[in-house]
């Protein structure tokens, strides 16, 4: 039987998931811009928990305030959120992909260009950033942070342009990859989707102002109306003249991330008219149909694995029952200090429910595999827990290639379906069954009849390797580049 090493298990429990991306939120206009702005990032958090920051202008000057730590810590406090003077304001909640977790690194990032002050807000990652950067350092640029977002700023900065909007369209128009930008100027809101629309972004409205985030969940905690999603390869611009739509890429087929609907949205967010709590139930249905399991409960992975759960239960008629408890008021793990203490770290954030699960077959639900050794760590606490039989379901197919488009994903040789057939990985679970949803039949739960392979209507690299646009830091010579000579004391 193949099985983790001793390595492999004496891990965080939070380090074998597909890490959140970042979120963006953005208001134009209002007197309470920045406590709103605050309030769209606590509904974010679950796009990225290591940093959050704020910038704001009024009038005359911006202010900025960016933190290490959660939204809750950073801005809970009215006096923080007063220094944060003005009616427009952007805001960001980061997991890192590219640079550090280091204060520098904390969005939005600003600078001081010609015609003033920029903030930028991005989710994402620029699959040409390293490159660019070795080329504008080359050209004397000076960074101040190790992330892929200050290339737009040195590239809007460097533009000849007249108008800061041709500038910034200038800046996109070199740049590869996913975004989904929010930046500030003295006078201007600024949203821009890539080419794409692999990372989302919407506008909405709050007594009249203008807002642009990532999730309609944003908008409903500050009661504010959804207006449209920004379409692929949009630039939007808030003024007092108005909104302002231009298109300065050729219209393509937009491909936005399925992981948005699998894993990172929000359960309560509709994303291109889509629920997407709706979405995770139809993928367990039809995960019931390709795959059943003779059983006699269903028992979902909290907190992400429970809309699938209860579509599988439904459409296979087996009891739904909550047979993993989850603690939601732990961190990473802390204390660590002999190999059998590591072991116990996953419990530290689920539990067993053992009146659910004992004498019984049940059928796990979770939504993805990434290493293998968190699913190693559930299955043996269901068997620990009395489970006669445990069918692992997932409802994603098997993750075989890297993301480089904002996903935080191991290498591939890191990557359990990458490297071991559906059999191998059974028993590096140690599950009695084992089985993933289909591409095509996740793109039936996604609404459509099959995944169209000539034009795939989402970018689903990570189970099909094909990668939506060009991966130049990838294959070139910026992929073993350093980013930054400066270690921060810590």
């Amino acid at each position: 039987m193949i099985s983790p090493t001793e390595t492999e298990t004496a891990f965080d429990p939070n380090a074998d998931r597909l890490r959140e991306e970042c979120g963006v939120f953005g208001i134009y206009g209002h007197a309470d811009a920045a406590a709103l702005t605050a309030l769209g990032l606590h509904a974010l958090q679950h796009r990225g928990q290591e940093a959050a920051g704020i910038v704001s202008f009024d009038g005359t000057r911006f202010h900025s305030e960016r933190r290490l730590g959660l939204v809750g810590d950073a801005f809970s406090e009215a006096s923080v959120i007063d220094k944060l003077k003005g009616k427009q304001a952007i805001g960001h909640v980061r997991y890192s992909t590219t640079g550090e977790t280091i204060l520098r690194n904390v969005q939005p990032l600003f600078a001081e260009l010609h015609g003033g002050g920029f903030a930028l807000a991005h989710n994402g990652n620029l699959t040409n950033g390293l490159t660019l950067r070795r080329n504008l350092v080359r050209d004397g640029a000076i960074y101040q942070s190790t992330s892929d977002t200050e290339v737009l700023l040195h590239l809007v900065a460097r533009s000849r342009k007249q108008n800061f909007v041709d500038r910034f369209v200038e800046g996109i128009r070199q740049i590869e990859g996913a975004y989904a930008f929010v930046g500030m100027t003295n006078k201007k809101l600024i949203g821009a989707r890539d080419p794409l629309g692999i990372r989302p972004l919407v506008l909405g409205e709050l007594d009249g102002c203008p807002i642009l985030t990532s999730e309609t969940c944003a908008l409903d905690i500050i009661g504010a109306k959804f207006i449209r999603e920004v379409e692929n390869g949009e630039v939007l611009i808030v003024s007092e003249s108005g909104i302002e739509s231009h298109k300065p890429f050729p219209p393509i087929a937009e491909r936005p991330c399925i992981f948005e609907y699998i894993y990172f949205a929000r359960p309560d967010s509709i994303v291109k008219g889509r629920s997407i709590y709706e979405r995770r139930k139809a993928m367990g249905a039809v995960l019931a149909q390709e795959s059943p399991a003779n059983a006699d409960v269903v028992v979902p992975v909290p907190d992400s694995g429970v809309p699938a759960a209860l579509g599988y239960a439904q459409a296979s008629g087996i009891p739904f029952e909550l047979g993993i408890i989850r603690n939601h008021y732990v961190g990473r793990t802390f204390i660590e200090p002999t190999q059998k203490v590591r072991e116990l770290g996953v419990k530290l954030k689920h539990s067993a429910n053992r009146s659910v699960v004992e004498g019984k077959s049940i059928v796990l639900v979770d939504d993805s595999i990434v290493r293998g050794t968190t699913s190693f760590k559930i299955v043996k606490m269901m068997r620990e827990a009395g489970a006669r039989e445990v069918h692992f379901r997932i409802s994603s197919p098997p993750i075989t290639h890297p993301d480089y488009y904002g996903i935080d994903t191991p290498d591939r040789e890191k990557l359990l379906a990458a490297t071991h057939s559906l059999e191998e990985m059974r028993q590096f679970v140690g599950a009695n069954s084992l089985a993933f949803i289909s591409v095509d039949g996740l793109y039936r739960a996604m609404g459509h009849e099959r995944r169209d392979p000539l034009r795939p209507q989402f970018t689903d690299h990570c189970f099909t390797g094909d990668y939506p646009t060009s991966l130049t830091d990838v294959i070139g010579e910026s992929a073993k580049q350093q980013i930054s000579l400066l270690a921060e004391a810590g």
